[in-house]
């Protein structure tokens, strides 16, 4: 299973991280991890992983996100 961190920005507090856990939850093939402010952790076991659908659903509850590292690095990093 792939693990990605997404970064989120616009969440300030509990019922912000409720609403992402949420719509991530509801994400097939999505795995949340963890939800903390201004990140989410998820693990997807389908290939390619669903990063454009998790982004999405983010965008859709009323924040903005982009892929941050996959497997614990930055894809911008990655050599």
């Amino acid at each position: 299973m792939a693990e990605f961190t997404l970064r989120i920005e616009g969440m300030h507090c509990g019922s912000c991280i409720r609403r992402v856990t949420e719509a991530l939850a509801a994400t097939p093939t999505v795995h949340v991890k963890e939800v903390r402010l201004g990140a989410a952790r998820i693990e997807s076991d389908q290939v390619p992983a669903p990063i454009d659908r998790a982004l999405a659903v983010i965008q859709k509850a009323g924040y903005s996100a982009h892929l941050d590292s996959v497997g614990g690095t930055n894809p911008t990093h990655a050599e």
